[in-house]
């Protein structure tokens, strides 16, 4: 379990750096379509952090009332 959330949380951090880059390139970028991704690139800046804390938060709280894991 340890190695899935440690793979997991690698996956994550490559994806926001992906995020916080794209989101640096299209800001420098003067193109006429660039100015929609970089509103879809800053808004998932935002929003898959907060989904990613709310799905962990969640899934500790089901999991903590189920006596069948042992962690």
């Amino acid at each position: 379990m340890k190695k899935t959330k440690r793979i997991l949380a690698i996956i994550g951090v490559i994806l926001l750096i992906a995020l916080y880059g794209s989101t640096l390139l299209f800001a420098f970028t003067d193109r006429t379509k660039t100015m929609g991704y970089l509103k879809a690139s800053v808004a998932c800046t935002i929003l898959v952090p907060v989904l990613l804390y709310a799905y962990t938060m969640i899934y500790k709280l089901t999991r903590k009332n189920d006596p069948d894991t042992e962690e």
